[in-house]
């Protein structure tokens, strides 16, 4: 991000210093017009520019900019000014030109074109957008065609919008109006878009939908969305076709059987397609339900994708009938059956069905792998487990080349500033302009400035795993062992889950309100405090480590107590809740807890499960005590 190198328009430092002149001159000058101050000074003078711009005082802003030419958030302060004088087109372009490869210029260009677009000045509209995720720009881009006589391709973007059955931004109205009239609209689509917006159970859509149509067609929408919100009406009226067939699935959500007899009683009116997308998902709600009629009915579908084909192996597994595993597992594709957990399962029916050798040699293969399924296999025949650690190399100064690098000094300076989460996007902005091999020397990079969860989430994008010092970072050590050692926990299974938790960030919040490391909604915590005859503080103590980490060791050890000592229901619970774990214990009998975790119905959870497992066991090397074997954590679960 080096200022526009154009010595020319130096001379206007001679003109009067109008706000307009200045921030021109603050456009244009080059590093070396002034001289350095201290970085520390700069902070305090980047701060004061900001208060007095919040203050609507410009003249005193642009001063403060001429002197921060070098300071790395010079760009920024430039947007924000900028930002709020969107007309001026000049130093708008000056700007976009001079930082083209900023954060910041993406951020004011779209500003800029949602501007110009509420001008109505399309050309330049057109000349200046640049393709990105942003759907309501896209939109404007399109509508900008159309009004500069490039229909064509204008409305067949918007057919592709409309088809997708979900709510647009407000920016593409005037876009889906130009096609509503066209000749491309029908009322096919019309439909197309009405029935997406269902399946998708956004009722707000389709009723808007419902009023494009024909006045003959919106007596059977209106009996569809009937239908939509009480699906139990396919029980009292002779319903056919697709509109029957969404009430069953519908109705599967909340009265399974009643669905089901329904369905089997009427499915002769439905076309072949739609038949086979419900018996997917009555066939999907048995198997999530636990249910033993689950394989049966997955086993009739035609043409399985990748979840009923999975499905089929757990609704196997429920059985515990090894002969449909074998049966479940070769109807794998050749990529799914490579995956550790279905070599996992092969080498267990291999087991069961009285080939041991051949099953030996799958489970001495997949021991090999660090993972869940292969800490497992290792336990079954007696192997070590997999600890390769081959850090990250780094060639000669390439750690510091990077953090001088302007994005990455941009991104350090605000979260010395404590702006955490524009630094959060900074970074992530920085990494996706790396290349590849790059991106695993940011992480380490990462790693030096004690971002641990930026550290780890960089190194996944590198597609690097085996540096298990940044994977798996030891932060926290007292606060875990001590509150590890009061509530008779190992270490390492108290790492295990703020590693899936939060990456062991002190500050992560999730989008419900989970706080800190080990990810406590307040409400529990306010709980765990009175269990604890603690006072409750507040939300924001649970962002303090020392709190967090004592409320989670006591609420994890509260679910391995009442789950008998089971650590993967235990995780389950801390995860989903105790009560829906009560859910899912088997009724009548005992169950392998490999087989209990692997036929979790939410898909979250399940691999919850297995990566606090399998990360607890790589902790327990890291922390060079190899105490945990996860055959030890995983008694048979008891029945409800």
């Amino acid at each position: 991000m080096k200022p526009f190198k154009n010595t020319n328009l130096l001379p206007t430092m001679k003109v009067k210093k109008t706000a307009k002149s200045l921030l021109l001159i603050s456009l244009t000058l080059l590093p070396c017009a002034v001289l350095s101050k201290p970085l520390e000074q700069q902070r305090a003078d980047f701060l004061q520019a900001e208060h007095a711009l919040k203050l609507g005082n410009e003249s005193v802003f642009l001063q403060q900019m001429t002197e921060l030419v070098d300071y790395p958030l010079y760009p920024q302060l430039q947007y924000q000014w900028l930002r709020n004088h969107l007309p001026d087109t000049d130093k708008i372009q000056l700007f976009l030109t001079t930082y083209s490869g900023s954060r910041y210029a993406s951020l004011l260009r779209a500003k800029w074109l949602d501007y110009l677009a509420s001008q109505q000045r399309w050309q330049e509209f057109i000349q200046n957008y640049q393709a990105s995720d942003n759907t309501a720009l896209a939109c404007q881009f399109q509508w900008a065609s159309y009004q500069t006589g490039n229909s064509p391709q204008a409305l067949n973007e918007a057919k592709r919008l409309w088809a997708m059955g979900e709510s647009l931004p407000s920016e593409c109205n005037p876009l889906l109006s130009a096609l509503l009239v066209s000749p491309v609209m029908t009322p096919e689509l019309i439909w197309q878009r009405f029935e997406l917006a269902l399946e998708k159970d956004n009722v707000s859509l389709a009723t808007h939908i419902k009023s494009l149509m024909a006045k003959t067609d919106q007596t059977l929408a209106n009996n569809w969305l009937q239908i939509h919100k009480n699906p139990s009406l396919i029980t009292q009226n002779n319903l056919i076709g697709r509109m029957f067939a969404h009430g069953v699935l519908r109705l599967s959500k909340s009265n399974l059987d009643t669905a089901i007899t329904a369905w089997d009683n009427n499915k002769a009116s439905v076309d072949n397609e739609t038949a086979q997308q419900v018996e997917r998902g009555l066939g999907l709600a048995l198997a999530h339900k636990r249910d033993t009629r689950a394989f049966d009915r997955l086993n009739g579908v035609l043409n399985p994708n990748e979840d009923v084909r999975e499905w089929k192996i757990r609704a196997a597994l429920l059985e515990q009938n090894w002969q449909h595993i074998s049966s479940a597992l070769a109807g794998l594709t050749t990529q799914q059956q490579q995956q550790p957990k279905w070599q996992y399962w092969q080498a267990r029916a291999l087991a069961e069905t009285g080939n041991a050798p051949q099953a030996q040699i799958v489970f001495n293969k997949l021991a090999l792998d660090r993972s869940f399924y292969g800490f497992l296999a290792a336990d079954i025949v007696n192997q070590p487990y997999q600890a390769t650690d081959k850090p990250v190399f780094l060639a000669g100064n390439e750690l510091d080349l990077l953090a001088n690098e302007d994005d990455f000094k941009v991104a350090q300076e605000l979260s010395f500033l404590h702006r955490d989460v524009e630094a959060k996007r900074q970074w992530s902005f920085a990494v996706k302009k790396l290349p590849k091999e790059r991106i695993a020397v940011a992480a380490k990079l990462a790693q030096s400035w004690h971002w641990d969860q930026i550290a780890i989430v960089t190194l996944v994008q590198a597609d690097y795993w085996d540096d298990l010092a940044l994977r798996f970072p030891v932060t926290y050590t007292d606060q875990v062992h001590s509150n590890a050692s009061l509530q008779h926990l190992d270490p390492a299974l108290v790492f295990g889950l703020m590693r899936q938790e939060s990456m062991l960030d002190k500050d992560a919040q999730s989008p419900v309100g989970a706080r800190g490391l080990m990810q406590i909604m307040p409400e529990t915590g306010q709980q765990i405090a009175r269990k604890m005859n603690e006072p409750w503080q507040s939300a924001s103590s649970l962002f303090n480590p020392d709190t967090n980490i004592r409320y989670g060791t006591f609420y994890y050890k509260q679910m391995v107590n009442r789950f008998n000592g089971n650590f993967a229901l235990a995780a389950a619970a801390y995860n989903a809740g105790p009560h829906r774990v009560d859910q899912w214990l088997p009724r009548g009998q005992w169950m392998p807890a490999d087989i209990w975790i692997e036929t979790i119905p939410f898909k979250e959870t399940r691999k919850y499960v297995t990566s606090v497992l399998s990360y607890a066991m790589i902790y327990s090397q890291r922390l060079q005590s190899n105490a945990l074997k996860i055959k030890n954590l995983l008694p048979d679960v008891q029945s409800s």
